[in-house]
């Protein structure tokens, strides 16, 4: 039976065979449909973008947003003009990037920019024919305010456990993290938003995180090492250029590949993934280790 081509498509990014993928993804350039869930609408219908103004939709999630917002410096290179379409809550945030681009807060109306061609942020990559090999990965790529210098006497550690509800699979029960808690030398940064913090046991850290992604922006870069699931505390770290360790899911999501620990997205994060789907202990008794040496 042939492979569907969403599952084709799949499998050849995992695999780092990019190029082919975007093969596929030519097939199923189109019209968009404006009845679906706005993150669901294919946005660009293969335009050119070059010599013309482009609008940027971030249809996508806060962590795909910093992501991928480093794919506009290219488009800058060859569009005449360009304006990203964000979330309101990262555009201080954006604003920090070099040679920032237009930006204008997202709402559920009509965007206040004039265009030539249109295009969802995440099909740049397509677009633009990026590859792992190509794929611009220097960081740091945004660059908010340093925190107060501060005299450490251990190892900070930001810690995310819990993703969204649309991405439960990739949380970890916070009582599989206890055990951290007794490493010497580690101070942990409770980075968690949302309803996980309540799951945090007292005593395991320090209270750090913030909902203003600007202030946890700079917070975050007073850390030595930030330890999350795959959710947008793990983009921002890798974007500002922090050590980052980031435990995954079996099967995690195409952008991290198969079978490598590192990430051409992000050169100072490390990937730790589970061998068995559902199963924690291995990724968690490498950052044990990590950790008791130090990170």
């Amino acid at each position: 039976m042939e492979q569907d081509p969403g599952a084709r498509w799949m499998a050849l990014m995992r695999r780092g065979a990019w190029d082919e993928a975007w093969a596929l993804s030519d097939e199923a350039l189109g019209p968009r449909d404006w009845t679906l869930p706005r993150h669901l609408q294919a946005v660009w219908d293969g335009s050119p973008l070059a010599g013309r103004r482009v609008l940027v939709r971030c249809y996508h999630g806060l962590g795909d947003t910093i992501q991928f917002i480093r794919l506009v410096a290219p488009l800058q290179a060859i569009a005449k003009d360009v304006t990203v379409w964000a979330q309101p809550a990262l555009i201080p945030l954006l604003a920090t990037m070099r040679k920032a681009p237009r930006l204008l807060p997202l709402h559920d109306g009509t965007p206040e920019a004039e265009y030539d061609v249109d295009i969802e942020l995440m099909e740049l990559a397509h677009a633009l024919r990026i590859t792992p090999t190509t794929l611009p990965s220097r960081v740091p790529y945004l660059h908010p305010p340093a925190p107060p210098a501060r005299d450490k006497d251990a190892l900070e550690v930001g810690l995310v456990w819990r993703a969204g509800d649309w991405g439960i699979r990739r949380s970890i029960p916070f009582d599989l993290l206890r055990p951290l808690a007794g490493i010497p030398g580690v101070r942990f940064n409770i980075l968690q938003r949302g309803p996980g913090v309540e799951e945090c046991a007292p005593g395991v850290g320090v209270p750090s995180g913030s909902d203003d992604p600007l202030a946890a922006a700079t917070l975050m870069r007073g850390l030595d090492l930030v330890v999350s699931i795959d959710s947008f505390p793990a983009h921002l770290a890798g974007a500002l250029g922090v050590p980052v360790l980031l435990l995954l899911t079996e099967p995690a999501d195409w952008r991290w590949m198969e079978g490598r620990d590192d990430s051409p997205w992000y050169p100072t994060m490390r990937l730790l993934r589970q061998e068995r789907p559902g199963d924690w202990s291995v990724p968690l008794a490498a950052l044990r280790a990590i950790l008791e040496r130090g990170g």
